[in-house]
């Protein structure tokens, strides 16, 4: 679908077959528009991603379908992108999108046209609800916006109020806390020994980097599905997601397919050999650049452990010797899951953004 506006022109971003294709031109652009957005909206490059790394998660659309959207002037030149996902789980009702516009093009209209677009394409696919995420410096502002769970707070910034004006609500803020890994580490250490004495004989770690070994593949699926129902959310709507031994495979080629490394700490729970806990750790294909955290969780039935502590430190002291020259760890956490984010401070870790979660419901 083509849209024109006035001094725009939107279409449809054909998805390239590699990063090198002739038509990989707009696919790049939208990339490169994100990690500018990631700078100028959060203050910090901890977020940068390359094509090469972003590329293999939009060429397999098994279980998730992304569409890519380019706002082109009338003198054709690129100002603003978006994205806009959608999971293939039969009777899904939900998508999210993203929004990539630099100033003076957020205010003048681009980002409202783009957030249109996505709109009337959700619409569309038959998806009744939209939720948008918003990134935010760590510094306060003189205006400050606070969403509907009450917890915490972010700097208003143009995109917000372009949500704002078209009637999305901000649901939830996510705090951005990295740790230095070029210090010392030893807290971790003692944190880790006492929380496995206090968590006892019925727990042990089980750690693997990808490809997730063949016995531990149903495991590893059924503890990430549950990240749809045991995270604090507010009132985002998070469907379930159906995940299996096969789904952890496609998850883990496409890991590999972007030049990734990623590192999985696991809790057991030894009665049942169900894994009631899990923390992983992604690097890209430069080994000297941030990590990321990808998901943490511990299963409502197994908290009050210290499981978390012992996956989120189990997973800090591993990475040390596979990933030895990354400077530090970037995290984003709830700021209502206060569990989670006491274990963080307590290791070390320090704000250093703000993301916000925002929510239409599509009529």
């Amino acid at each position: 679908m083509t849209r024109t506006a006035p001094d725009m022109t939107i279409t449809e971003m054909v998805v390239p077959s590699s990063v090198d294709a002739p038509d990989a031109e707009e696919f790049l652009a939208m990339v490169d528009l994100g990690n500018q957005v990631c700078v100028l909206d959060a203050g910090t490059d901890d977020l940068y991603e390359t094509p090469a790394e972003a590329l293999p998660r939009w060429l397999d659309r098994t279980d998730d379908t992304y569409r890519g959207y380019i706002a082109r002037s009338d003198d054709g030149d690129i100002i603003g992108a978006a994205f806009l996902r959608t999971s293939n789980e039969e009777g899904s009702t939900t998508a999210e999108a993203d929004i990539a516009v630099l100033p003076p093009h957020v205010s003048s209209g681009v980002a409202a046209a783009l957030l249109e677009h996505v709109q009337e394409e959700a619409r569309r696919l038959g998806r009744r609800t939209l939720q948008v995420w918003t990134l935010h410096p760590v510094a306060p502002a003189a205006r400050m916006l606070t969403p509907a769970t009450g917890h915490g707070h972010v700097a208003a910034t143009e995109l917000s109020d372009v949500l704002t004006a078209d009637g999305f609500v901000m649901e939830q803020v996510e705090r951005t806390s990295t740790l230095a890994l070029d210090g010392d580490l030893s807290l971790a250490e003692r944190m880790l020994a006492e929380a496995s004495a206090i968590a006892g004989d019925d727990y042990r770690v089980a750690s693997w980097t990808l490809p997730t070994p063949e016995h531990l593949r149903e495991g590893y699926a059924n503890v990430i599905s549950r990240m749809a129902t045991d995270v604090p959310s507010g009132d985002l709507v998070f469907e379930e997601e159906k995940w299996d031994a096969e789904r952890v495979v496609r998850h883990d080629r496409v890991i590999a397919d972007a030049g990734q490394m990623l590192s999985v700490a696991a809790v057991e729970h030894v009665p049942t050999g169900r894994i009631v806990a899990f923390n992983e750790l992604v690097i890209g294909p430069d080994r000297s650049a941030v990590t990321h955290q990808y998901g943490t969780l511990v299963v409502k039935e197994h908290r009050g452990k210290r499981l978390g502590t012992i996956v989120k430190c189990a997973n800090v002291l591993r990475w040390r010797d596979l990933a030895p020259d990354s400077p530090r760890i970037c995290t984003f956490n709830a700021e209502e899951n206060r569990p989670m984010l006491d274990i963080n401070e307590a290791i070390g870790f320090v704000p250093a953004s703000y993301a916000a979660g925002w929510q239409k419901k599509l009529s």
